[in-house]
């Protein structure tokens, strides 16, 4: 039996990894950066179909008419176990496949509506925390 050399298409990614939208505190710079250790920026990105809500501290996206501005991340499997805790999956938010507006396709961290009934939205699409 023969074994012939295996070429990836350009951007694709190994199987172990897998794509994650990030749109407030595992964005460069932010205080939760750091749960993505070991994971490759792939880029900022817009995803459509999503609302996002200022909860103060963190932000929450829903399923809505709007976009979010965010970054890329590829991830492998214990990275992505590692976000799920951080991000309460799936009691505080649902984890979802959804197309990102480049066409490539990312897990997005997405809370319910009722948790954002009271939170502004996001003018612009893009979370930035308060400074104080």
């Amino acid at each position: 039996m023969t074994h012939g050399a295996f070429a990836m298409a350009p951007g694709a990614l190994p199987q172990e990894r897998q794509l994650v939208f990030v749109y407030g505190t595992l964005k460069r710079g932010e205080k939760n950066h750091h749960w993505l250790e070991g994971a490759s920026w792939q880029g900022e990105a817009e995803l459509s179909g999503v609302l996002l809500h200022d909860l103060g501290p963190f932000p929450m996206a829903v399923i809505g008419e709007g976009t979010a501005i965010g970054e890329v991340y590829a991830v492998e499997e214990h990275g992505l176990a590692r976000l799920d805790e951080l991000e309460g999956y799936p009691r505080l938010y649902d984890r979802q496949m959804l197309s990102l507006n480049d066409g490539r396709r990312a897990w997005v961290y997405l809370g319910r509506p009722r948790q954002v009934r009271h939170a502004p939205l996001v003018v612009g699409g893009s979370w930035h925390p308060t400074k104080t």
